[in-house]
């Protein structure tokens, strides 16, 4: 089992007087495990030899200056370097007693943090998301640096891993609530952007952590709930497209931890190998509230291996070095030695018997009840599988069959044994195994499809979509198929879970669903979610019509005879149209959740355009139709658009609209049937401008507003005079 030994105090800290920071900006390990350099919260940057707390060097930037990100050790050249006030770059060696007299240069852009890691090169990572090498940018400092971020987006968390050959920067940002992965690959330069999936609103990642294994980044991240998740991204599957998206991020939950009555406020958690992580500032399970520690939680067995309590505030950082955790607290910064041996499910258990030194080396693994009860030859051993992969298990009565076994099978057998096969092998496989195995599965399986009509599984199909570890690129034929064998059901789920449908596709899947009779529609099986969101959109009643979103009838009215009908007066005009556009569904039940999974579906306008001119007229008036009963259904009832429930935005509607209209919009003017329907869709459009004129108006106000102070402590009921002129 995991444990914590003895700690020391490597050196006292000066925290804020508010006790909201350490003082300490970070830790970077130097030439060895034994040698740390520590750069605090103003103006210094100290070396200690780690075994001895003892003092090695210390160098301070002048008055007035500041240290803005922590100094490293470049063990290459034996040489330190830091940032001060955002824009200059500081080089200076052991030897040399005042920065000042060392090596800097002034760049352009405000530096983020300069990252160096042993067996790769110092890179320089830029406040608004642009990677530079420090050679590189020490030969032109003043040369110009690329924002690669989007406005308001801020950079939180920031680390670099060399995999192999390559060399990552690997850095977390925010924008307005949404938190993004960003992957930057060395040589060559590319740049892949990863959406994380959303905790509960308001609630935002306290700290993360990244390892590399087995051809896998590993991302770890804790939220002030408890909740520590997982995401994995293989460096060799990366696929980049220029200006492409932020691919959706899967991610499993590795720990529930306990919080108490509230939320974490200052936490950490840090993986130490694939089976331990490292938590500071969370409350011990069996300890009373108020007490904060430092645990080591497997999580394979989902149990506390290793706990000590920490005096004093925490601040939430942890860092850890050569099987060290540095853990400011109070007013020092200690150091606790901690081990994590191997795991298996006997030493979670507290019955392992003490084995050799050469066999603590050897992985762990799960023993064969076979081989315990009946003494049959040794089998390979298999590792210890996660609670999330040991799923609703069978007793095994024939030996488990390899990938190259299962692919082999599903070439021959029949639907029902590929089907007990592959569910069988999914429960089996490691998480870390799992995409590539899932992809060859896939690709078999339609591959048979298409050449044995005969055969066909959906529900296997349906299953390796649903591990989400699929993509269009690793299987391309898989949605072509399933429009092929009119599965729906299995359309819906490609695009909900693969975030690289290409535009021809999506353009095939509208015409499949917006083709298909109403009857034939209502007879597939789709998502319960997403039937119950139009079950509540259609049943919900045409409520009060005043002005919602920029829209009312009563503004429909007004633009059509303001601006179509000008040769009219106003009050003909409402005679003509007294009546409010039509809030019936022009779609089936069935076909309307399909249609919204088109609307919710990644693209490029400009990819999407050519296949939408292959739509008749027919299916365009159709498809306006039904946008523009989703129109006036949200323009009524904002609250149609749930969170956490899968649904088309208002903005996509309009999107899709406006897309329409610039594809047909020639055929759709000389149409009869179209001309109503096209100035209804017009004072839309005229509503939202209007809407976001209205805005602009109060943007003044709404800036001033922000900018004021807001008085503490006003009591229940408070009466104030506020200026804004």
């Amino acid at each position: 089992m995991a444990a914590l030994y003895e700690g020391y105090t490597l050196c006292g800290l000066v925290p804020d007087q508010n006790l909201s920071s350490s003082g300490i900006q970070g830790i970077e390990e130097e030439r060895d495990g034994d040698h740390v350099v520590v750069t605090d919260s103003a103006r210094s940057v100290t070396l200690y030899k780690v075994s001895d707390q003892k003092l090695l060097g210390s160098w301070t930037v002048k008055q007035g200056q500041t240290l803005t990100c922590s100094a490293v050790f470049n063990s290459q050249t034996k040489e330190y370097m830091a940032v001060s006030d955002n824009k200059v770059i500081r080089i200076w060696k052991e030897e040399d007693i005042q920065l000042d007299k060392a090596f800097k240069a002034t760049v352009s852009s405000d530096i983020w943090m300069v990252h160096c890691v042993h067996g790769g090169e110092p890179v320089v990572l830029f406040k608004r998301g642009a990677v530079r090498l420090l050679d590189s940018l020490l030969a032109a400092p003043q040369q110009p640096i690329e924002e690669v971020l989007n406005q308001e987006e801020n950079i939180r968390w920031s680390t670099t891993i060399v995999a192999e050959t390559q060399q990552f920067v690997i850095f977390t940002t925010e924008q307005k609530g949404d938190h993004f992965l960003h992957l930057q690959r060395l040589n060559p330069n590319t740049l892949q952007r990863y959406r994380l999936e959303r905790e509960e609103p308001g609630v935002s990642p306290l700290s993360f952590s990244a390892s590399y294994r087995d051809k896998h980044i590993h991302l770890l991240y804790l939220y002030p709930n408890g909740h520590v998740y997982q995401s994995v991204v293989s460096v060799q599957l990366l696929v980049v497209e220029e200006g492409a998206q932020a691919l959706p991020l899967p991610r499993s939950l590795l720990l529930g931890l306990p919080v108490g009555n509230g939320l974490l406020e200052a936490a950490s958690a840090m993986v130490l190998d694939e089976a331990h992580v490292a938590v500071v500032g969370v409350p011990h399970p069996s300890a009373g509230a108020g007490k904060d520690f430092l645990c080591i939680w497997n999580t394979n067995f989902q149990t506390l291996q290793a706990g000590k309590e920490m005096a004093g505030k925490i601040y939430g950082q942890l860092w850890s070095f050569s099987n060290k955790l540095f853990i400011p607290h109070g007013k020092i910064l200690s150091i606790i030695p901690f081990e994590c041996p191997k795991s298996s499910l006997a030493s979670a258990l507290g019955k392992l018997r003490q084995a050799k030194t050469e066999e603590c080396k050897a992985p762990a693994s799960v023993p064969s009840w076979n081989n315990i009860l009946h003494g049959e030859k040794a089998q390979p051993s298999r590792t210890v599988e996660t609670r999330k992969t040991r799923t609703t298990r069978k007793t095994q009565s024939t030996p488990s069959l390899t990938i190259d076994q299962v692919l082999d099978l599903i070439k021959m057998a029949p639907v029902e044994e590929v089907q007990k096969e592959v569910e069988g092998f999914l429960s089996r496989a490691d998480l870390q195994d799992l995409q590539p195995s899932v992809g060859q599965l896939a690709s078999t399986l339609v591959s048979r499809s298409l050449n044995d009509p005969a055969f066909y599984s959906p529900s296997t199909l349906a299953q390796l979509v649903h591990t989400q570890c699929l993509c269009h690129s690793v299987c391309p034929d898989l949605v072509l198929l399933a429009l092929e064998k009119k599965d729906y059901f299995l359309c819906q789920l490609c695009l909900q879970f693969f975030p690289d449908i290409p535009e021809a596709v999506t353009c095939a899947c509208l015409k499949a669903f917006i083709s298909v009779p109403d009857v034939d529609a209502e007879k597939a099986r789709l998502e319960p979610d997403s039937i119950s969101f139009m079950e509540t959109l259609i049943s919900r009643e045409c409520g009060q019509v005043d002005l919602q979103n920029g829209f009312s009838p009563t503004s429909c009215e007004e633009d059509c005879s303001e601006d179509v009908r000008g040769h009219q007066t106003r009050t003909e005009a409402k005679k003509k149209t007294s009546a409010p556009p039509e809030q019936i569904c022009p779609v089936g039940l069935h076909k309307a959740v399909l249609l919204n999974e088109i609307l919710q579906t990644a693209h490029s306008d400009s990819f999407l355009l050519p296949h939408l001119k292959d739509l008749s007229s027919q299916h365009v008036v159709l498809f306006l139709q039904y946008l523009q009963f989703l129109y006036l259904k949200y323009s009524q009832d904002d609250s149609l658009q749930m969170h956490g429930c899968r649904s088309p935005s208002l903005a996509q509607v309009m999107d899709w609209v406006c897309l329409l209209l610039d594809a047909h919009f020639t055929v759709l003017v000389m149409t009869p049937e179209a001309k109503g329907l096209l100035l209804n869709l017009h004072s839309f459009v005229r509503s939202q401008v209007r809407l976001v004129s209205e805005l602009g108006k109060i943007e003044f106000s709404l800036q001033e507003l922000k900018k004021m102070k807001v008085k503490k402590d006003v009591g229940q009921y408070s009466i104030e005079v506020i200026e804004l002129f």
